[in-house]
């Protein structure tokens, strides 16, 4: 993964995101924000991931925190994705992977002994101050949100 580390200062970015809105990490300047990368809309694990985030949404609000996914997805395919789902957490399309490499999370990737390109699940947690506060390579998806959280809590 990459060079961002907890300490450094987060890079922005403005990108589209389901609901025909435009984010950037600069709108959400004073709040600590919850950044996940995942690989694509609709497979098994990102639903997961997806799903956890949004049946804890309240509680992350509660700590005052905004939750953000990003994957290569275009933002129609997040509203159909966020729809089906009922998904309560920003969704952020990266179609030309500029933030994934921000983030140093566009890896080399392999599976059934091919090698290909792709996003690492992986979570920023960024502070208030717009610095990294902690970050989480290869996530695995079960427990992860609750350690988010906790992590969001104890800021």
């Amino acid at each position: 993964m990459g060079d961002i580390k907890a300490g450094d200062k987060a890079p922005g970015f403005t990108a589209p995101a389901d609901g025909g809105r435009e984010v950037s990490l600069a709108q959400f300047a004073g709040k600590p924000v919850v950044l996940y990368f995942y690989p694509k809309d609709d497979t098994p694990g990102c639903t997961k991931q997806a799903i956890g985030f949004s049946e804890l949404a309240d509680d992350f609000a509660a700590a005052g925190a905004v939750v953000i996914g990003v994957s290569k997805d275009t933002a129609a395919k997040h509203d159909k994705f966020r729809d089906k789902h009922a998904l309560k957490v920003i969704l952020v399309s990266d179609a030309d992977g500029d933030i994934c490499e921000r983030y140093g999370v566009w890896v080399e990737k392999s599976m059934y002994g091919k090698t290909y390109l792709g996003i690492e699940r992986a979570t920023f947690l960024i502070g208030a101050n717009g610095h990294v506060a902690r970050v989480w390579g290869k996530v695995k998806v079960p427990g992860h949100v609750e350690e988010v959280l906790d992590a969001v809590r104890a800021l």
